[in-house]
C-alpha cells in the first residue's frame, strides 16, 4: 500500500493555510503524540474547489479521537475566552465540536474519531469495530475519492496519503470503491445510494465494476431503514440535474425497490399504432426544468409526483387514443400515501406538494380557452400563496419536442400570468376570506353548527368567485339573507 502521492497537489498547502482550525488540531495532536489526519469529504471538496460545500471536517487519529477532541476544544476555548462544547458518542468512539475559523469566520463542525477497522454480519449494516491503522480506516471508506487523507502533525504536515488512487479518480470524475465493490455494498448497502448520489451531485461516472455491483447487490438495500434511504434520495433530488441520479437508479434496478411508483411510469404502450409519451422520462424532464429555476426540495417533489397517477388512470379509446382522465386528482390522493411510505413529513410540505399535483392542469386549461375572471379567481383562490410555485411547475410541464409548440404555450402562460396579476391586484384573492364567516351566519339566523351554515358559506364564496357580488360586508350580508331565506331561515332581529 502506497502512502503518498508522487505528485502531491499544490492545493493542499492552500487547504491547510486557509483554514486556521488545522493549526489548533496540529498543536493538540503533537501535544498528545497522536498521529492525526484530515480525511474524506473535506479534502475531496477542497480539491474540487467546492469550498461553499464544506461545512464539516472529519479528523482521524491513531488513538482516541475523543481525547483529541477534548484537547482541541479546551485549548481553542481558552485562547479565545469561550466555552467549546464537546459532544461525545462513546458507542461509536467519536466526538464532535463546532469551531469558528478565525480567518473565514465560518462555523464548521469537526468530528474526531480513532482509526478503526470494521467487519460486518450479513444481516446488519452495523459493523463490529476495533482499533486500527490509518490504512485500515481508509479501507473502510466507501469510495476512493473519500479515502484521501492529509497529515496534520508537525513533522509530516501536509503529506498526502492516497492508497487507492483517489486523486486520479477525482480528476477522471469516477466513482469507485477502494475494495471489491460487491463486498463494499454488501457490508453497507446504503453505499449503493451514496454512489448514485455522489455521481449525481458531482457529475461523475460510476466505474463499470462498481456499477455492476449496484445491480448484483441491489436486494441488500432492503436492510436499510426507510429514513436513511429517503435522506439519500432527497440529496439526489437536490442535485443538478437530478434526472441523472434517477436514471442511474433505474438502470441498476434500485429505483424499483425504493420507489416503485416512479418506475411504474416507465414505458410506452401501443394499440392500433397509437402510443403515449413515456411518462418516466417526461417526469424527469419536468424535474430538470423545475431544478433550473428553483432549489426548493418540495417543488421538485411536486414535479416528481405531478403525473404519478397516470399508470392507474390510463385508458385507450379508439377515437381519442390514450387518456389519463383524473390523474391529477388521483395523484393528489396518492401523495399522502407516498409521503408516509417514504417517511417524508406529513405536514405543510406534504400539503404543498399535494396542492400542486391536484392543480397542475388548471393553468394549462386556461391557456386553451378564453380566460374569464371567474376562472382566474378560482385558480388564485385555490393556489393562494403557492401560485408562483404552481406556475413554475406548469411551465416546466411543457416538454414537447416541437420547439414552436413549447414557445406558443409559454407565451400563452405569459398572458395568463398577466391576467392573474390584474385580477389579484383587484380582488386580493391569495389571502381571500369571505367577509361573512360562520359565526355571523349562526348569529344572524340563530343557528348552531349545521349543514345549513355550510351551505350558506359555500354559496357566499361561490358568488364572490363568480363575480356575482363583491367581497364587501353589506353586499355579502344581503346575499347571505337571500340564501338563508331559500333554506327557510329567517333573520333574528
Amino acid at each position: 500500500m502506497k502512502t503518498t502521492e508522487t505528485k502531491q497537489p499544490t492545493e493542499l498547502t492552500e487547504l491547510l493555510n486557509e483554514t486556521s482550525i488545522f493549526e489548533w488540531i496540529k498543536n493538540s495532536a503533537d501535544a498528545l503524540n497522536l498521529q492525526t489526519f484530515v480525511i474524506g469529504g473535506f479534502v475531496r471538496d477542497f480539491l474540487l474547489k467546492r469550498k461553499k460545500e464544506i461545512k464539516d471536517i472529519d479528523i482521524v487519529c491513531i488513538g482516541s479521537g475523543i481525547t483529541l477532541a477534548k484537547h482541541v476544544a479546551k485549548s481553542y476555548g481558552k485562547a479565545n475566552n469561550i466555552f467549546v462544547n464537546v459532544s461525545i458518542f462513546k458507542r461509536f468512539g467519536t466526538a464532535m465540536i463546532t469551531l469558528e475559523d478565525q480567518q473565514t469566520k465560518q462555523k464548521i463542525e469537526v468530528e474526531f474519531v480513532g482509526a478503526r477497522k470494521e467487519s460486518y454480519d450479513f444481516d446488519s449494516r452495523k459493523p463490529t469495530v476495533e482499533e486500527g491503522t490509518l490504512e485500515d480506516d481508509q479501507k473502510r471508506r466507501d469510495f476512493t475519492i473519500n479515502a484521501l487523507a492529509v497529515s496534520l502533525n508537525e513533522e509530516t504536515y501536509g503529506n498526502f496519503l492516497d492508497p487507492f488512487d483517489g486523486l486520479k479518480d477525482l480528476r477522471k470524475k469516477i466513482i469507485r470503491t477502494p475494495l471489491a465493490p460487491e463486498k463494499t455494498f454488501s457490508d453497507d448497502p446504503l453505499r449503493m445510494l451514496r454512489a448514485v448520489r455522489f455521481a449525481s451531485q458531482l457529475g461523475f461516472d460510476i466505474e463499470v465494476n462498481t456499477f455492476e455491483a449496484l445491480s448484483t447487490q441491489k436486494e441488500r438495500i432492503k436492510i436499510i431503514s426507510q429514513e436513511r434511504i429517503t435522506t439519500e434520495l432527497n440529496k439526489i433530488i437536490l442535485s443538478n440535474p437530478p434526472s441523472y441520479g434517477f436514471k442511474l437508479l433505474y438502470q441498476c434496478g434500485l429505483l424499483k425497490l425504493i420507489f416503485s411508483e416512479m418506475t411504474d411510469l416507465h414505458g410506452v404502450e401501443y394499440i392500433d399504432g397509437k402510443g403515449h409519451k413515456d411518462n418516466f422520462y417526461h417526469t424527469l424532464q419536468v424535474l430538470d426544468n423545475v431544478a433550473k429555476v428553483s432549489d426548493d426540495l418540495w417543488l421538485r417533489w411536486a414535479a416528481i409526483l405531478h403525473d404519478i397517477a397516470k399508470p392507474a388512470t390510463k385508458r385507450f379509446h379508439p377515437k381519442a387514443g390514450w387518456t389519463f382522465h383524473g390523474h391529477e386528482d388521483k395523484g393528489a390522493r396518492m401523495t399522502p400515501y407516498i409521503f408516509k411510505k417514504l417517511r417524508l413529513p406529513l405536514d405543510a410540505k406534504m400539503r404543498f406538494v399535494q396542492k400542486l399535483v391536484r392543480l397542475h392542469l388548471r393553468p394549462i386549461a386556461l391557456v386553451k380557452k378564453t380566460i374569464t375572471d371567474s376562472a382566474i379567481r378560482r385558480l388564485l383562490f385555490e393556489a393562494g400563496e403557492d401560485t408562483e410555485s404552481l406556475m413554475a411547475l406548469c411551465r416546466a410541464d411543457i416538454t414537447s419536442k416541437d420547439h414552436n409548440r413549447v414557445q406558443r404555450y409559454l407565451q400563452n402562460f405569459d398572458k395568463v400570468e398577466k391576467r392573474m396579476a390584474e385580477v389579484e391586484e383587484k380582488d386580493q384573492l391569495r389571502t381571500f376570506q369571505p367577509v361573512i364567516d360562520g359565526e355571523t351566519i349562526m348569529k344572524t339566523f340563530n343557528l348552531k353548527p349545521s349543514a345549513e351554515v355550510g351551505k350558506i358559506k359555500i354559496a357566499i364564496r361561490e358568488a364572490i368567485l363568480e363575480g356575482e357580488i363583491r367581497n364587501e360586508y353589506e353586499e355579502a350580508f344581503n346575499f347571505m339573507i337571500k340564501e338563508g331565506n331559500k333554506l327557510g331561515l329567517k333573520e333574528v332581529s
